[in-house]
């Protein structure tokens, strides 16, 4: 079909784009009363009219009556073959039916300027005429155009409509009552029974016997062979698969997969097992790759692997890490602790090996390398008290009554008690008349030299008491009479017992099981703490036996500290760990806590708050929460509070003591660079 203005010619000529008013697609043609767009007939001001005839149109669409059948009648013949006759076909009555003169370009122009209708006309090249095509006609080809439906009220996606109901229904399709045949049994049913018992029993029917299944299994059968994996009642295991060749194993792999000709070289230098199994090498085509040399033996070998290699099945458990973390209070909530630098007390020259903090927490004591022990006042920093002892202060603990202003300080090899000079008058004499001493101590009644020699000390006015050997550490019972030092050696002697009123001294253990480290009384109790290099004993002083041994798994224990309420007990080593004791569960470890990365050099309890801290030779102290619950069924609750830095390192140690304050939550730590600190919170 053509249009109007570009009519059929005689000689087959078409017209070109240009000439037809409707070639781009888009018509836009307009009258006054039949104007017509082909943008969507669905929109705008007629859309109601506009859908009332297409749903016309569509009604009518289905019949056949109102078609006009073709006026030509020639059928299916081409009409090629009438292009040099004057005919075109022949009408239902078997005339011929001419063929119409045809217009020029010029004449179907000019027609088509002067006819604003002309638009409309289409050339029916089958019946030789022009056609008008109706609005309604227009309409559908525009919605054609458009990829639309050819009526406006067909909707392309309808909702799905479940035509059948689902609720409430039972699975029977009839209500009907059950017949009475369904609940008595049927007697021809029984006769057919009684039939077959028979004929089984007398041999008529035989049953086919099991087939005996073979034992026979694929030995490199596919491991998703389910049927072969169950054998013999045990779990399949897979084999591992190799591993897929990479780049390197390429026939042409990239230049940095390829190793230079020194490398390969250098490959020659190399042990056997750690040589590369596989060197890369280009080749221009895959038809020029050799055999690979080792294929045989590869495939053999790994034969050999799943044949002979054992597997085991690991079952792994997807848990998340955040889980197994144990739910800690906030740090907020376990305030107060130091945590601040508050004051610093300098005056020594050398580092300070010990520091001790009186009773009231009035003064503080500390000895250092450089031969003094000096007394300073807490509060304000202020130096009290400066002796020149003439040697290396390794240890120093302030007596716990607050009636006896005595400390004890390990001077080179011995120990010295002197009076610190503090509080009033009276306990400053009382102090004295306890630090006299009248006669040299006498030997021992069956002849042995005495462990001890009690002797005045006439520069300081106190008392020096001479061991056997180099004295390592000191401690005051709760009391303030009885004290005990510690001498590393494998002796009897090693642990001694000392009353400062009657100016005696014992040694009340025959054996220990390795070098004491240190000594220390129970707060409340009369027991007796000795720790070895591996071990902590617990004795019973009034029994005078052997109450626990602790075992603590550690390298080398450094210091040991008692809690406040004598059921737990913390331990130091030399590689950094530092071990929580809790007697009453176990001699055991409760925790473990690796804290430090060198020797811890001293661990301490708060008398009065849930706090324990250690110091170590990193340059560092740690200060944790301990709370221990008078509930035996729960467990002590320990959480790492604070990491205390500031003092520097000197010859490779650094924070070489730790003591609490006994009433407030603080800290004082002596370093190696001759300075101590306080930190509050």
């Amino acid at each position: 079909m053509g249009h109007s203005d570009g009519e059929h010619e005689i000689e087959g000529d078409d017209l070109s784009a240009d000439d037809s008013s409707w070639s781009d697609g888009v018509w836009s043609e307009d009258d006054d009363e039949d104007s017509l767009s082909f943008e969507d007939s669905g929109s705008g001001s007629g859309s109601g009219s506009d859908a009332d005839s297409d749903e016309a149109a569509a009604e009518e669409s289905d019949s056949s009556e109102d078609e006009v059948a073709p006026r030509n009648t020639v059928g299916d013949v081409p009409l090629e073959w009438y292009k040099d006759e004057e005919h075109i076909g022949y009408d239902i009555d078997g005339r011929k039916i001419k063929k119409r003169d045809r217009e020029g370009r010029i004449e179907a122009y000019l027609k088509n300027a002067d006819d604003a209708k002309n638009w409309r006309k289409i050339y029916d090249e089958y019946n030789d005429e022009e056609v008008q095509i109706t609005k309604e006609e227009a309409k559908i080809i525009s919605r054609l155009l458009k990829g639309k439906t050819p009526h406006a009220n067909v909707d392309p996606y309808p909702d799905y409509v479940d035509w059948f109901e689902y609720e409430d229904k039972g699975h029977p399709l009839s209500s009907a009552p059950e017949p009475k045949r369904r609940f008595v049994p049927s007697k021809w049913e029984q006769k057919k029974v009684v039939k077959l018992v028979r004929a089984i029993r007398n041999g008529w029917i035989k049953f086919d016997k099991p087939k005996e299944e073979s034992n026979l299994y694929l030995l490199w059968g596919d491991e998703n062979d389910t049927a072969d994996n169950k054998r013999h009642g045990l779990s399949y295991i897979p084999a591992p698969k190799p591993n897929l060749p990479g780049h390197e194993e390429s026939y042409n792999p990239s230049v940095e997969y390829v190793p230079t000709q020194e490398e390969i070289d250098s490959y020659q230098l190399m042990y056997e097992e750690d040589r590369p199994k596989f060197i890369p090498k280009r080749f221009e085509s895959l038809r020029s790759v050799p055999a690979y040399e080792k294929a045989l033996r590869e495939g053999f070998d790994r034969c050999l692997d799943l044949y002979l290699c054992p597997r085991a099945r690991k079952k792994r458990i997807n848990i998340d890490p955040e889980s197994l973390k144990p739910k800690l209070p906030s740090k907020k909530d376990l305030r107060p602790y130091p945590k601040t630098c508050y004051l610093e007390f300098k005056g020594h020259t050398s580092p300070v090996k010990s520091i001790s903090v009186e009773t009231t927490g009035q003064w503080l004591a500390s000895g250092s390398c450089d031969g003094t022990i000096r007394v300073w006042e807490v509060e304000t920093g202020r130096c009290l008290k400066v002796w020149n002892v003439g040697g290396d202060v390794r240890h120093i603990s302030w007596n716990p009554s607050p009636d006896r202003p005595i400390l004890a300080a390990i001077v080179g090899h011995d120990l010295l008690l002197i009076n610190a000079e503090v509080g009033s008058e009276e306990v400053q004499m009382r102090a004295k008349e306890l630090l006299e001493i009248g006669e040299m101590a006498q030997d021992d009644t069956d002849g042995k030299k005495p462990a001890v020699r009690w002797m005045k000390h006439e520069k300081l006015d106190g008392i020096t008491l001479i061991h056997h050997k180099a004295v390592s550490t000191v401690d005051w019972h709760f009391k303030g009479d009885y004290f005990t030092t510690v001498v590393p050696s494998g002796d009897t002697r090693a642990v001694l017992l000392h009353q400062l009123t009657k100016k005696h001294s014992h040694h009340p253990f025959r054996k220990l099981p390795g070098l004491p480290v240190a000594a220390t009384f129970h707060p409340s109790q009369k027991m007796f703490f000795v720790a070895t290099k591996k071990f902590v004993q617990v004795y019973d002083l009034q029994k005078a036996q052997l109450v626990k041994k602790l075992e603590s798994g550690l390298r080398e224990i450094s210091s040991i500290s008692i809690h406040p309420g004598g059921d737990n007990v913390i331990v130091g080593s030399k590689d950094g760990k530092l071990c929580w004791f809790d007697t009453d569960l176990s001699t055991r470890p409760y925790k473990t806590l690796k804290v430090h990365s060198k020797d811890i050099t001293n661990v301490t309890f708060h008398r009065k708050y849930p706090l324990f801290a250690s110091s170590s030779e990193d340059c560092t102290a740690y200060v944790c929460h301990g709370m221990v619950y008078s509930d035996l069924n729960q467990n002590p609750l320990i959480v790492p509070l604070e990491i205390l830095r500031g003092h520097s390192s000197s010859d490779g140690r650094g924070v070489l003591d730790c003591k609490f304050h006994p009433k407030q939550p603080w800290l004082f730590t002596a370093g190696a660079d001759s300075v101590i600190r306080l930190y509050c919170d």
